[in-house]
């Protein structure tokens, strides 16, 4: 009877190999689809600073052409738009710590991201973000983002035309 008592008690103290590689198993499966998408993911927050980059030069574009009537005049640097700026990288910033640079001519803006190696890799590579001014006397300016063809960051899933 005691021998009986004794072996129950010893039967099982812990995990079998095969629970715990069924386990690691799983990590590894999750671990394997969350990386890219967290990559995917952080590269998007880094180009939203690009994108907000543009937003005093988008005012004073808009505020320029009221003012001109047009905005063939609405230059980096005059009537009132703020100057280009480049220069940026991920260790001395001039604009932000993801944007390159931010130029405006005759009303559309650019603005591009730091490139790879001066974000040491960190998912960005210089794509570009433009943003087009249609003005109407009646309506103001309607900005549109306007194909891969100019905005390098549609292609790359970083935002969307519109």
């Amino acid at each position: 009877m005691q021998k009986l008592q004794t072996l129950k008690k010893s039967t099982q103290k812990g995990f079998t190999l095969i629970e715990l590689m069924i386990v690691i198993a799983i990590i590894g499966i999750l671990a394997a689809i969350a990386l890219p998408a967290y990559s995917q993911y952080m590269a998007k927050a880094k180009f939203s600073e690009v994108m907000l980059s543009t937003a005093a030069a988008k005012t004073a574009v808009e505020i320029c052409a009221q003012d001109q009537g047009d905005i063939t005049d609405c230059d980096g640097g005059s009537n009132g738009v703020p100057a280009n700026t480049s220069g940026g990288t991920a260790t001395s910033a001039v604009i932000g710590s993801y944007v390159q640079s931010v130029s405006t001519t005759n009303g559309v803006i650019t603005a591009t991201a730091v490139g790879a190696a001066a974000t040491a890799n960190e998912g960005l590579s210089g794509e570009t973000y433009v943003l087009t001014p249609t003005y109407t006397a009646a309506t103001g300016i309607t900005w549109t983002n306007n194909g891969t063809t100019t905005s390098s960051c549609i292609a790359a899933g970083y935002c969307k035309e519109r």
